[in-house]
């Protein structure tokens, strides 16, 4: 039996209403679980047979976890439910109805990689470069149209035209082959089910009488194809409860849809709206910086979040000199906290907004002996673009690594096909030399095709001209010019996917990473850092990994909660992540920042370097707006010794104590009214008009960078630039 006294009357009213159209605004860590386990004991304990109640989740794990739950409390009748991600629960139904759609129940779902190689087969088939249109890029585009419902429109073809005038067509013949291959990729466990219950209007109606109770855990993340099959499945009693945050809804790149939730109520207008505004995590501090954030959205259900727990120390925001200042920064007051008893390492995270931001913290970390796990993805030297790149260093040093050579001999793609490879391995295994010294052997084999001689020649020579630079340069420009000549930046460049261009800025961290290294031990050589990498690589646990500080993302970061919380990298261009620049796009990089902050249960630090190196260049940063929306009571602001050099000399200080306190950008603005800010329009007298981008000190010695409308970016002295300000 459930106890119903263990909740508050906010999560009594939300398990105990169950008729009709409920909408559950949960907000951070108000026990969101606890009511959506309860609600559907509490459906079965009151005579619903649990095969009567479908339960959508975003993720497996919270879908199992929620079923044990239930069970303990309702029993073993728990395991009827239908209960699952959209997409193994949809799954679920086209196998019981895939032949009236053409298919049979034994169907293969294709992953990622399986969609990948359809395409690339079908514009080889079509005669087209892979380099002039992505696999990547295809697959997202098509991905986009599915989920958002494009494929079902009669002017379809328009969409395709709008990215790519062969795009339609490849979509087409995409389509013909799984259909033929009796095969569906991931997003059409989606798109299959409405096209099933379009055809077979009788087909839609059982499943709608199947079903007294529709939950949905997460509908902030509900795409337009989710919603859409929810909308076809809720039958004339309208028991629909979806339970969400808007203001945690942060999967815009992936299709997610924020205006499900809050228009829910014009979908059902007898919808009865509970609020869970109840926290249980956060100390006060935090939930009033989260707060005093999240509320300049002007998108959004209004919420008031509180908490009776303790009031907690002031969220602290240290400005440091630059991406390793704020590591090292990080590093040390970890240290410290775990010095003091209160803290393990398991009870801290390190958020970031990219995943490239970690490579620093690894290594800092390390050299540290700080244990520490990556969470949502793998670590940063395991990752597939940072291995590729390093094959390439490791096969110039080493022309016998044969799985070297394997593993870059087409990529990026060069036209050498695995019957062309098989002869080489022949060759190299009668010879008893690596496949690398037996190319030329090949080459001169009459059984060869010209172009294929050619492709392979051309990656022969491409290695032995930077065998032979390898000693005659340094090392900066060497690693940037081989990254370059390979054609990876490029090729991640113009995929446009989310994923390219997280590896693309991931490559640029590992030439980053090489600089510094050699920056920092100009005696040694490119052996000599392979050397250390592989080490790093090779250590695979640490001695205890579970009590390890965890790194990750903000968007792996959802639903989980940690002791100490440090955001780092809250810079404008990281966070917000400038894309598009929509107001729609800040409102959910804010959502993100709100996300992070509410992770933490009794610390949480903020931190931002003044300057980034990236490609052997420094550019100068500015905190985040988000951190400008924080109302200054809530803050601590301090900085690194590093960085009180910069704030010093830029006036920043507002006294020259001992432990670094400053004016913030907000603070310093407000007291030079002259100064020009961030945002501001502008117009240079050869440039034309711009905006501001960035501002740097005041007076004589004010710089900015602005972006002009014709897209010339410019680092400017204001005093000699004679900008005149049309915004302000």
């Amino acid at each position: 039996m459930i106890d119903l006294n263990k909740l508050n009357n906010k999560q009594r009213e939300a398990v105990t209403t169950t008729e009709g159209p409920v909408l559950v605004v949960a907000g951070a860590g108000s026990g969101k679980t606890l009511v959506l386990t309860y609600r559907i004991a509490y459906l079965i304990q009151n005579g619903t047979h649990p095969s009567k109640i479908l339960a959508l989740t975003f993720t497996n794990k919270a879908a199992s976890e929620m079923k044990e739950r239930i069970k303990l409390i309702a029993g073993s009748s728990a395991n009827y439910l239908f209960m699952g991600t959209f997409h193994s629960i949809f799954a679920r139904f086209l196998r019981a109805e895939a032949e009236l759609i053409g298919y049979t129940r034994d169907y293969t779902i294709y992953d990622t990689e399986d969609s990948l190689s359809v395409i690339r087969s079908i514009l080889k088939d079509f005669n087209l470069s892979e380099n002039s249109l992505q696999p990547g890029y295809i697959q997202n585009v098509i991905s986009k149209a599915k989920n958002s419902l494009y494929v079902f429109l009669k002017d379809i073809e328009s969409y395709f035209f709008n990215h790519h005038r062969k795009l339609y067509d490849i979509y087409v013949e995409y389509s013909n082959r799984l259909k033929k291959s009796n095969a569906m990729d991931f997003d059409d466990l989606l798109i299959k089910p409405i096209e099933l219950f379009n055809k077979e209007k009788d087909v839609l109606e059982r499943y709608r009488k199947k079903f007294d109770y529709i939950l949905v855990d997460e509908y902030q993340d509900t795409n337009l194809a989710q919603y859409h099959l929810l909308r076809m499945l809720v039958n004339e009693k309208r028991n629909i409860c979806v339970v969400g945050d808007d203001a945690q809804s942060i999967y815009k790149w992936r299709g997610a849809e924020v205006r499900n939730i809050i228009d829910f109520p014009k979908d059902f207008s007898e919808v009865r709206i509970i609020r869970l505004e109840q926290n249980y995590r956060s100390t006060k501090s935090i939930l009033s910086v989260a707060d005093s954030v999240i509320k300049n959205n002007v998108n959004q259900i209004q919420k008031n979040l509180w908490t009776s727990n303790e009031q907690g120390e002031k969220v602290t925001i240290t400005v440091c000199f630059d991406e390793r200042d704020e590591a090292n920064f990080v590093a040390s007051k970890i240290q410290r906290l775990i010095e003091t008893g209160k803290y393990e390492p398991k009870d801290i995270v390190i958020l970031y907004r990219t995943n490239a931001q970690s490579r620093v913290f690894e290594d800092v970390f390390m050299k540290s002996s700080i244990p520490y796990t990556i969470i949502g993805g793998i670590e940063f030297y395991r990752r597939k673009e940072i291995k590729d790149v390093l094959a390439y260093l490791k096969l110039i040093v080493n022309p016998n690594d044969d799985e070297s050579f394997l593993r870059i001999i087409n990529f990026p793609r060069r036209g050498i096909g695995d019957i062309s490879l098989e002869k080489l391995k022949s060759v190299s295994m009668i010879s008893g030399k690596s496949l690398f010294e037996n190319i030329p052997v090949l080459i001169n084999k009459k059984d060869v095709n010209d172009r294929t001689k050619s492709n392979f020649k051309i990656f022969y020579d491409f290695i032995l001209k930077y065998r032979d630079l390898m000693n005659k340069t340094d090392v900066l420009y060497f690693v940037r010019s081989l990254v370059d000549e390979s054609g990876i930046l490029k090729l991640y460049q113009e995929e446009k996917t989310e994923e390219s261009l997280e590896r693309y800025e991931n490559v640029l961290q590992l030439i980053a990473a090489i600089e510094d290294y050699h920056q920092q031990n100009p005696e040694k050589t490119l052996i000599d850092y392979l050397q250390e990498i592989s080490l790093i690589s090779d250590v695979d646990n640490w001695e205890d990994r579970q009590n390890s500080v965890v790194l990750m993302t903000l968007h792996s970061a959802k639903g989980l909660e940690f002791k100490v919380v440090f955001l780092v990298g809250i810079e404008d261009g990281l966070l917000p992540l400038f894309r598009d620049n929509t107001m729609e796009d800040e409102e959910e990089e804010r959502r993100l920042f709100y996300v992070g902050c509410t992770r933490a249960k009794k610390l949480l630090f903020i931190t931002y370097a003044r300057n980034r190196y990236r490609y052997n260049n420094v550019y100068p940063q500015i905190q985040s707006r988000f951190i400008d929306e924080i109302e200054e009571e809530l803050i601590i602001t301090e900085a690194t010794p590093k960085a009180a050099i910069y704030l010093k000399n830029n006036k920043y200080f507002i006294d020259d104590v001992v432990d670094y306190s400053f004016k913030t950008e907000k603070q310093f603005l407000q007291e030079d009214s002259k100064s020009i800010r961030v945002g501001a329009i502008v117009e240079h007298d050869v440039f034309g008009r711009g905006k501001v981008q960035f501002v740097d000190g005041s007076g004589d010695n004010q710089k900015v960078i602005v972006t002009f409308n014709n897209g010339v970016k410019k680092y400017l002295m204001v005093k000699f630039a004679n900008l005149k300000i049309i915004k302000g």
